[in-house]
């Protein structure tokens, strides 16, 4: 038995449904989770089904699911059950990359972290603790071009499936950005943009008495924080809050919406819907 993932997005018609669960019925396939939306502003179709399968595997169902995408016209993909390669690149806060690597050591989320890559050596020794291996690859303006030639070709190397910034405080490059390509890159940071950029947004939160307070997971896009949102949360704060548990209370924020944008990656739950997202959870 192997566990398998289809996801598919089409033009909305009648039959759509029965004609994919009879496909996979006809195959020897038992479905386990079925998920589908239709977004009636473009009449575009959304499903995701998990099911497993006592006869083929992903790329022989992709072969035999093909008769069914081309009477639909469907833009379709059928996935193994593994854990994702991940490289996370991250500068000195290290609230994000440890929820991550603890969370993927207990396998509770599905995901292999590969390699860090970090422009400041003080996470060293995190990843010496995950046994994971470690690059400092520092970054200023004169070697930005060498350092993402660097990071892509570990991206090229490693098989990498999925790269994450765990606040990595540098900006990708518009190139870096298309080399990767869409859905290849996650960002995570604080929901006070555009109101509140630049340093210190918690002490400039907190002069403003802001109510409440948030963090964004997003796919990275050649535009800075542009890319289409996967997940948010935000919580209510008061005028007791001090600008230091304004940041303790961001921190958190930010690693749960990390970690949920990483897990419905890694599980085929996002599909790109114009520069919005359809998220299956």
């Amino acid at each position: 038995m192997t566990r398998l993932f289809l996801t598919l997005k089409c033009p909305d018609t009648i039959g759509i449904i029965h004609n994919v669960t009879g496909c996979l019925a006809e195959n020897n396939c038992n479905i386990v989770e079925s998920n589908q939306w239709t977004d009636s502003s473009n009449n575009t179709f959304y499903m995701r089904v998990a099911f497993d399968s006592y006869t083929f595997d992903y790329v022989d169902l992709s072969d035999l699911f093909q008769s069914v995408a081309t009477k639909f016209d469907m833009t379709y993909r059928v996935y193994e059950d593994r854990k994702t390669r991940v490289l996370i690149l991250v500068s000195k806060s290290d609230h994000c990359l440890l929820d991550l690597l603890y969370r993927a050591s207990n396998n509770s989320l599905p995901i292999d972290v590969v390699a860090i890559v970090s422009n400041h050596e003080s996470i060293e020794p995190i990843a010496n603790q995950y046994k994971v291996p470690f690059f400092y690859w520092p970054a200023y303006h004169y070697n930005r071009k060498d350092q993402e030639a660097a990071i892509f070709n570990l991206y090229q190397a490693e098989y990498i499936d999925l790269v994450v910034l765990a606040r990595y405080m540098q900006v990708l490059s518009p190139d870096l950005c298309d080399k990767l390509g869409a859905k290849k890159v996650i960002n995570v940071h604080h929901s006070f943009l555009p109101s509140f950029s630049g340093s210190q947004p918690y002490q400039q939160a907190w002069k403003k008495g802001v109510k409440l307070i948030g963090a964004t997971a997003h796919y990275v896009t050649s535009v800075l924080d542009d890319g289409p949102i996967i997940e948010q949360e935000v919580e209510r704060v008061d005028h007791s809050y001090t600008p230091e548990k304004l940041i303790a209370i961001g921190r958190d924020i930010e690693t749960t919406v990390l970690a949920r944008a990483v897990r419905y990656h890694a599980e085929h739950r996002i599909f790109i819907n114009d520069n919005k997202t359809v998220v299956f959870k």
